[in-house]
């Protein structure tokens, strides 16, 4: 597993599982397992995803070392706000059954955005949360945030794909040491991600499937990123992206298809 060093010194996994859709239940309680037993170390969910408990008593069952699994999670819009947002975090823990949070994300710049920041950064003051960030904002409501506060974000969490790459936005944070996290990595199947020639191409070249090209190009671009799946050989095929690297040309290849294509929250 490769990893890369957060703002604050937090080492976050570039490759970790997302959870949103899997409901809670035995459906993502199992998923999820079977990503933390398979070697996946950064499981992302959402108080909006409603299965924080089946991740925690995923992550119970697993038996690994709690500080060896990077955990995210985020609150809602409507607990926006300093007391909101903190009694947001404390139901998100005790769902999940964990004493600490890795990550702790506003899910959407909606709301009273400078008190729940300032609750976040108290938060993380307490050492209850190893870092704090963002999710789905644009740049210059990051940049609103830094003005306003002391605790530079550690993450911006947005729909990244090959059809809606964020190179200026990557560029942007890198800039204010923030990093790029992938939702939505193969544009959930839309456009017809997993059809389009040039990425079936290049599946060919390296033996690999589209979904491995893309979590590829990710990494080598140094993008975190969480792929979800309930299916075991997905699960598995998602992980196995860590023998083998895209030439230059082939990044190249990649980045022409960018057509600024964002399918769900654009920013």
């Amino acid at each position: 597993m490769e990893h890369i060093l957060l703002n604050n010194g937090v080492k976050i996994p570039l490759l970790g599982f997302g959870t949103y859709l899997l409901r809670d239940g035995s459906e993502c309680e199992q998923s999820v397992l079977h990503a933390l037993n398979i070697g996946y170390r950064l499981i992302d969910t959402a108080a909006a995803y409603h299965n924080e408990a089946s991740v925690g008593r995923a992550i119970k069952k697993s038996n690994i070392r709690r500080e060896e699994i990077f955990v995210t999670t985020k609150f809602l819009p409507a607990d926006h706000g300093y007391e909101n947002a903190k009694s947001a975090f404390e139901a998100s823990l005790k769902k999940m059954g964990l004493d600490y949070m890795d990550l702790y994300l506003i899910h959407l710049p909606q709301g009273d955005i400078n008190s729940s920041w300032s609750a976040m950064e108290d938060l993380y003051r307490e050492g209850k949360v190893r870092a704090i960030g963002v999710s789905n904002f644009k740049i210059s409501q990051v940049s609103d945030l830094i003005k306003q506060h002391s605790v530079v974000p550690a993450v911006n969490q947005v729909e990244t794909h090959p059809f809606s790459q964020k190179t200026a936005m990557q560029n942007a944070l890198k800039s204010q040491g923030i990093q790029l996290e992938s939702w939505a990595p193969f544009a959930q199947g839309k456009n017809n991600l997993f059809n389009d020639e040039p990425l079936k191409v290049l599946a060919g070249k390296y033996n690999k499937s589209v979904a491995q090209v893309v979590l590829r190009w990710l990494i080598q671009r140094k993008v975190v990123v969480i792929p979800k799946s309930t299916n075991v050989k997905r699960i598995e095929e998602n992980f196995n992206v860590f023998d083998f690297e895209l030439s230059a040309d082939d990044m190249a290849t990649i980045k022409s298809l960018d057509k600024g294509r964002g399918l769900i929250y654009s920013v």
